[in-house]
């Protein structure tokens, strides 16, 4: 019998580790091939991670809520048959000569390889650390009392091996100050330095009569990735102001239509997203990421699509190719991906390589805002509510005032690489496009 070794798969770009929510199988139990194993969570997205494999759940080498890296082992399974998927380990013991001796030296080198990757360390005040760090610590002798001490900057303040090797570096120089962890796990951010200076959160003390409401683990992690996006790059707004008149009299005479033939609601967003597509394809400066001092040319247009949670959050499923989509098809992506994003069925592929996205807000009834960047992107688009307004109507006859359906576009960009003049230019674009709306189109 050999052991096959099932690892957390990549998720994306920025999917750099998971937390597992669930386990689907017990040690014992038979698992199919392509069977789901167990079920995660990222911030973007809670998935099921299946085997590639038949056989029996040999072991579990995490708990539900421990973080796992991309890559790393979470399970061996135990298979059949000649030829099958052999572990890194088991392939060192049955290819070594069967003397005692060294059989057993190398089970025991097995074991503490396993134990080293597998361990998950939690302190007396329930604060995480990973295997490196605790090793690390262990090896300076570094106890306990004094790891907890340590400031954190990694995610919901945990010890990273930048800070740890931070720590030892100047230990005994400075005196340690010890930075209390609540069991409650509030959101560490690491707050930006200047001139040397650490600036500290302030901290909030709560009456007897408030109401104590711990974040939800994609709360938390959204809001680290806000604040983070807000550090990171040089947030800009340009607004411009849209007569979408036509485009609301030409869906108001097709949508009916439209559902009956193709079984879809015909909505604006779709609307709005060829718009933007075919902005982006217009203005191919816009459609890139920036990381090292180097710009990065996206060579597909794949625009994220901001969709509401029932919990109140919000995931950012993406249409890949955007620009090759027709209104139809435009249309069935969007209701697809926002149907099975309430339902909270998508997938990590749903949610991976976004290049632009555009956010409703106007949905919650608001005409503007002020959207902050979903990184590694350069920019994000709002789109407020549709107003109906009294404006001026320029006529060969004269001016008049009459009623018409505006809105506003509210365009944040990253300053960095994005200047006002593209900026402003882009959102024009997509202005353009929507004012340009031929109301004797047939879709």
């Amino acid at each position: 019998m050999a052991k096959f070794e099932l690892k957390l798969p990549k998720m994306g770009e920025s999917v750099a580790e998971a937390t597992i929510t669930s386990w689907l199988k017990e040690v014992g139990e038979t698992i199919e091939a392509d069977e789901a194993v167990l079920e995660i969570a990222t911030d973007k997205v809670d998935s099921e991670v299946p085997s590639e494999m038949e056989g029996v759940l040999l072991e579990k080498l995490f708990e539900v809520d421990d973080v796992v890296q991309v890559g790393q082992t979470i399970a061996i399974i135990e298979i059949s048959g000649e030829g099958d998927a052999v572990s890194e380990a088991d392939s060192v013991v049955e290819d070594t000569v069967s003397e005692p001796e060294e059989v057993e030296a190398l089970e025991k080198r097995v074991s503490d390889a396993k134990e080293a990757v597998t361990s998950t360390v939690v302190s007396s005040e329930d604060r995480f650390y990973s295997p490196l760090v605790k090793n690390i610590a262990k090896a300076e002798g570094i106890e306990q009392s004094e790891l907890d001490s340590v400031s954190g900057t990694g995610l919901d303040g945990r010890v990273t091996k930048a800070d740890i090797l931070k720590y030892i570096e100047n230990r005994g120089s400075t005196p340690s100050v010890s930075t209390p962890v609540n069991n409650t796990k509030p959101q560490h951010i690491a707050a930006p330095v200047v001139n040397n200076t650490v600036t500290t959160e302030t901290p909030v003390i709560s009456s007897g009569s408030d109401e104590v409401i711990e974040m939800s683990r994609m709360g938390k992690l959204v809001a680290n990735h806000m604040v983070e996006s807000a550090k990171t790059s040089v947030h800009v707004q340009s607004f411009i102001e849209v007569d979408v008149t036509n485009i609301w009299n030409w869906r108001k005479k097709v949508k009916d239509e439209f559902f009956k033939r193709e079984g879809e609601n015909l909505t604006f967003t779709p609307i709005f997203m060829e718009a933007v597509a075919k902005s982006l394809r217009d203005f191919p400066m816009i459609n890139i990421s920036f990381q090292d001092g180097k710009v990065i040319k996206k060579k597909n247009i794949n625009l994220g699509m901001a969709a509401a949670l029932p919990d109140g959050n919000l995931i950012v499923p993406v249409i890949k190719n955007a620009d090759q989509l027709n209104l139809i098809g435009m249309t069935k992506n969007v209701n697809d991906l926002a149907k099975r994003a309430r339902s909270n069925k998508l997938k990590p592929d749903d949610i991976q390589d976004g290049t632009y996205t555009v956010t409703n807000i106007g949905s919650f009834g608001s005409i503007m805002g002020t959207p902050i960047i979903n990184q590694p992107q350069v920019a994000i688009l709002a789109l407020g509510a549709i107003r109906k307004v009294p404006a001026v109507i320029e006529t060969p006859q004269g001016d008049f005032i009459g009623i018409r359906y505006k809105m506003f576009l509210s365009h944040s960009y990253d300053h960095r690489v994005v200047n006002g003049a593209q900026g402003g230019l882009f959102i024009k674009a997509v202005k353009d496009y929507l004012e340009a709306w031929d109301i004797n189109q047939v879709i």
